[in-house]
């Protein structure tokens, strides 16, 4: 990214709304931003296989592997006003589990980009689906949208769930209920 590019384009925008970009509260400001989006951003140049580093680990099971409220920060693409909230995921093994911080760090670099929830969500259960060559995996996030809520709608209280099932957590009934029941959530009928 380039940061004095940047905080060229701040300047300009805070000139735009009608602000003075030399007031003191705002001369540092174009810095700043650019600082926090270069951080809320940086799922763009993460490598994913830098991102695991070998932490793909041998263990024959076939349990049921959950990390559960794993917070998770994005922004919108539709209009770069972040959205908020919790990752649930679970896998079932074939042999191979990731270290639970890599779990963790893989939701954080796809959420460290603009995104929709839907595709956040697709995007984590595909990673772990391929990194580990899964049996199956179930992640459900649950994520308030500043952009629903303080401007649009402005929803309060509004919240969006999306989930994406795969291999044996879409195949199976019974396996897609454990996951829903060890994460605390109610399944349907």
């Amino acid at each position: 990214m380039n940061h004095e590019r940047v905080q060229q384009l701040i300047r300009e925008l805070l000139t735009e709304i009608g602000e003075d970009p030399d007031r003191e509260g705002l001369l540092k400001t174009p810095t700043r931003v650019a600082t926090s989006f270069e951080f809320l951003t940086s799922g763009y140049r993460a490598d994913i296989q830098r991102l695991i580093n070998g932490a793909i680990f041998t263990q024959p099971t076939n349990n049921m592997i959950i990390a559960r409220d794993i917070e998770l920060y994005s922004l919108c693409e539709h209009h770069m006003l972040p959205f908020y909230g919790r990752c649930h995921i679970g896998y079932l093994s074939r042999g191979k589990i990731f270290g639970l911080s890599k779990l963790a760090r893989l939701v954080d670099m796809y959420a460290r980009r603009l995104q929709i929830q839907e595709r956040l969500t697709e995007q984590i259960a595909h990673a772990i689906m391929d990194g580990i060559e899964a049996d199956g995996v179930g992640v459900i996030i649950e994520a308030r949208h500043l952009c629903m809520m303080m401007r649009g709608v402005e929803k309060q209280n509004s919240m969006m769930t999306t989930s994406s099932v795969l291999g044996s957590f879409r195949d199976s009934v019974a396996t897609r209920n454990e996951f829903l029941n060890l994460i605390g959530r109610p399944h349907p009928a």
